[in-house]
C-alpha cells in the first residue's frame, strides 16, 4: 500500500462559522482571520494505491459551480485534483474508487464535472465506484433546511444517475480494504477511514476534527448539526486517539496536514504536527 495527500484547492471560511460558541479572540491564535474575518482552509484529500486499486478519500470542490457561487468562499492557491494526482503519476481515469466521507459541496463536489461542451454533467471518474452509505445518502436527498446549502443536487442526482453509486457495507469495507468510524455529529454518518499504514494508524479527520484548533470538546463548528454529540464523538476519539498515538491526517486544515495529541491536566490537547513525508516513507 502506498498513501498520498492530494492537494486539491484552498478556500475561506467565516472564522466565527467554524468555532461556533468560541470567542474569536481564542480561536484566532490557531486559525488566524482576514479583516473580513475569513480564515484560510484546505480540502486536502487522500490517494491510496494498493494492488490493483486506487482510492480517492473525497474529492473537493470541482470546478462546475459559477463564478457567484465560487466567489462565496474566495477560492485561493495554485492546487487542483488533477495537477495532484499527475504529481504522483495518475490520472482521473486511473481511479477505481471514490469514498465519500459525506455529500457536502466541499467534499463531494469534484465527483460530478461538464462535459466538454459544458451542455451536460458527467462523472469526473469514469472508471470508479463511488461509496456512501445508505443512511447518509437518504439524509442528503431529503436535507434539512440547516444542511441544504451544502447537499447541492447537481452533486448528488447526477452520483445517482451514474450507475456508479454503492454503499457501504461489511462485504464492501473488506473489498476497500481499511476501517470506517462512523460520526453522526456534523452530520448523520459521516464516514472517518481508518487506516493501518507503515505499522501506524491514520485516520482521515474530515469535519469531526477540521484543523489543530479544534482538538479542544468545546470548538466545534457552528455548521454541525448535533453539536453536543459532536463533543462527545471528539471526546471518545480524541481518547482513543491520544492512547493509541493515532496519526490524524487532516482534511480542512490549511498548514497542517498531520497532528497527533496527547493527555494533559487539560484534557486532550495538541501534541506536534507535521507533514505527511516526514512521518511517511
Amino acid at each position: 500500500m502506498k498513501i498520498y495527500p492530494i492537494e486539491t484547492g484552498n478556500f475561506k471560511l467565516d472564522g466565527g462559522a467554524m468555532f461556533g460558541v468560541v470567542p474569536k479572540t481564542i480561536w484566532q491564535k490557531t486559525n488566524p482571520a482576514d479583516s473580513n474575518n475569513l480564515i484560510d482552509m484546505s480540502m486536502r484529500c487522500m490517494l491510496i494505491e494498493d494492488g490493483k486499486r486506487l482510492i480517492l478519500i473525497d474529492t473537493g470542490l470541482g470546478s462546475k459551480q459559477s463564478d457567484k457561487f465560487f466567489g462565496y468562499y474566495h477560492l485561493f492557491g495554485n492546487f487542483s485534483l488533477e495537477s495532484s494526482l499527475a504529481k504522483h503519476g495518475f490520472h482521473r481515469d486511473d481511479i477505481t474508487d471514490v469514498f465519500l466521507t459525506h455529500l457536502h459541496f466541499d467534499h463531494c463536489g469534484g465527483v460530478i464535472e461538464w462535459n466538454s461542451q459544458k451542455t451536460l454533467v458527467q462523472p469526473a471518474f469514469k472508471n470508479a465506484k463511488f461509496w456512501s452509505n445508505d443512511n447518509h445518502w437518504n439524509w442528503a436527498i431529503a436535507p434539512n433546511p440547516r444542511e441544504k446549502a451544502s447537499f447541492l443536487k447537481e452533486n448528488i442526482n447526477p452520483i445517482r444517475e451514474s450507475g456508479q453509486l454503492n454503499f457501504i457495507t461489511n462485504n464492501s469495507l473488506e473489498q476497500i480494504g481499511f476501517n470506517v468510524l462512523f460520526m453522526d455529529g456534523h452530520t448523520e454518518k459521516q464516514m472517518l477511514p481508518k487506516l493501518s499504514y507503515q505499522g501506524k494508524t491514520i485516520v482521515f479527520m474530515a469535519d469531526l476534527l477540521p484543523t489543530i484548533g479544534h482538538i479542544p470538546l468545546p470548538y466545534v463548528m457552528g455548521y454541525d448539526t448535533r453539536p453536543l454529540l459532536t463533543i462527545k464523538e471528539k471526546a471518545i476519539f480524541l481518547k482513543e486517539a491520544a492512547d493509541n498515538n493515532y496519526y490524524l491526517f487532516l482534511e480542512h486544515d490549511a498548514y497542517n496536514e498531520i497532528c497527533t495529541v496527547q493527555h494533559t491536566e487539560k484534557g486532550v490537547r495538541l501534541k506536534g504536527t507535521h507533514k505527511f513525508t516526514d512521518i511517511f516513507n
